[in-house]
């Protein structure tokens, strides 16, 4: 027997451990999240700024004078004690606006002095029940304490909250009680717990509302992000044939040029045969620099199609000679496209046409894609020095579809146009059209003069 009494007491001893390690943890914990008096006020609202708390000190005064009058009249306290009593709810309800945590143990201190107050009067006139130990104005300011704890604070320090309303409310009428008075403990505990669920429902939306937003505006500026870089390295693939022919040509030259000349000298033939090195060497590192560019999509390494379509490695990048191949697929594809040339062709750069195409291509799409059986205009104004592009389209015709890349093609637009010193401007009709306007330098540098503009001198003819 004594042994297992032995065993008994041990057992009750780690069980006693337990429960106080549980006991301190859960003590700290509430230390933690309710013995603070850190702000956390509520915002002004977006409209009506600063008016609702206006209504809710309005709303505290009222709680005061009906706390103080019940006190007083049916709780038979004197004056000076209903006062101190009764004008510590409403103060919760305006200090829950800039610290709910302190407003709430604010308010069930008010509640344990007031039911211990007139604890002993309750007796005293049996004609008036007093409402115990909760009291109707201390019941409407901790409603709206909790409310707002609910709204600023986490759900587990609003469930504590809950909580050790729920244990005082108990402890004061259930264990303590008192004589002739009218229950409001059950009331309280149910309304309290309505209120709690209904504000953590709503501070939960709202958080998942801001969280919505902040990932909305960080998927937008990733797809922004995104599209630029697919778009600039789209551009590097299509510079390098245009690169890679003009080291081609150097390469080439400087092998040939020796045979130009009787009896060269040996310096001009080492010199010679220095640049074509050099040469040689920039077009392979322009193919490696180029390679890890067209790792990214294997199927279309040189980005001339869709994924998919294996376009050929060989061919031509467009200039501005396609541009009547590129309007004859857009009409087929729905558009009334008109083209007008200003001024006389004249030789350019050919990254400054393959760059004239690719905008001219990329409003196109953008018309087809979002004014479909609008009327398109395409002007190409040859200038003296630069080349200037015009695309306007009237208004759709037929419902536009949702587009969740609206506005990425002006990127790609405005790179390819700052790449050479241009510019591109984009921008609504009067008319409830689009227009796109670009302007890219003849050879494909800045214009002397920035002050300039850009379309100076007479159309030549």
């Amino acid at each position: 027997m004594s042994r297992v009494r032995r065993v008994t007491e041990t057992e009750g001893r780690r069980v006693l451990v337990a429960l106080g390690g549980w006991a301190r943890r859960w003590l700290r914990v509430l230390r933690d999240d309710l013995w603070t008096t850190r702000p956390d006020p509520l915002p002004p609202s977006v409209w009506l700024r600063w008016l609702p708390h206006g209504v809710v000190c309005l709303a505290a005064l009222g709680v005061t004078l009906g706390a103080v009058a019940q006190l007083r009249e049916s709780g038979h306290l004197g004056t000076g004690a209903a006062f101190v009593i009764g004008v510590a709810p409403g103060g919760a309800m305006v200090l829950a606006l800039w610290r709910p945590i302190p407003a709430w143990w604010l308010s069930m201190a008010a509640t344990v002095v007031g039911a211990v107050a007139v604890h002993g009067r309750l007796s005293m006139v049996r004609q008036v029940t007093f409402t115990w130990p909760w009291t109707a104005s201390g019941i409407i300011a901790h409603l709206f304490v909790l409310l707002l704890l609910a709204l600023r604070v986490r759900t587990r320090v609003t469930l504590e909250a809950l909580a050790l309303t729920v244990l005082v409310t108990y402890v004061l009428e259930g264990v303590w009680g008192a004589e002739h008075y009218q229950t409001t403990g059950v009331v309280t505990v149910v309304l309290s717990a309505v209120v709690v669920l209904l504000g953590i429902a709503l501070r939960g939306r709202r958080v998942a509302r801001a969280e919505l937003v902040q990932q909305t505006t960080l998927t937008a500026e990733e797809r922004a992000r995104r599209t630029l870089l697919e778009e600039r390295s789209r551009i590097a693939r299509e510079l390098h044939d245009v690169v890679a022919h003009h080291m081609s040509v150097i390469s080439i030259q400087a092998q040939v040029a020796p045979h130009l000349v009787e009896q060269p000298p040996d310096e001009l033939i080492e010199n010679l045969a220095g640049i074509r090195k050099n040469a040689l060497e920039a077009l392979t590192e322009l193919r490696r620099v180029l390679g890890v560019l067209r790792s990214e999509n294997p199927e279309d390494p040189y980005g001339l199609g869709d994924p998919g379509t294996r376009s050929a490695p060989d061919a031509p990048q467009p200039t501005l000679d396609r541009l009547d191949v590129l309007m004859e697929n857009t009409r087929a594809a729905g558009l009334d496209v008109t083209i007008e040339v200003v001024g006389k062709a004249r030789p350019y750069d050919p990254g400054v046409e393959l760059s004239a195409y690719r905008i001219v291509q990329e409003a196109l799409s953008n018309a087809l894609r979002h004014a479909p059986g609008s009327r398109v205009r395409v002007e190409v104004g040859h200038f003296p020095n630069g080349l200037h592009l015009e695309v306007t389209n009237s208004r759709p015709r037929e419902p536009v579809p949702p587009s969740p890349g609206a506005g990425h093609g002006l990127l790609g637009m405005r790179e390819r146009a700052a790449m050479l010193g241009g510019h591109v401007t984009a921008s609504s009709t009067r008319h409830g059209g689009f227009q796109v306007m670009a302007f890219l330098p003849r050879d494909g540098t800045p214009p002397a003069s920035p002050s300039d503009p850009p379309l100076t001198g007479e159309v030549t003819p």
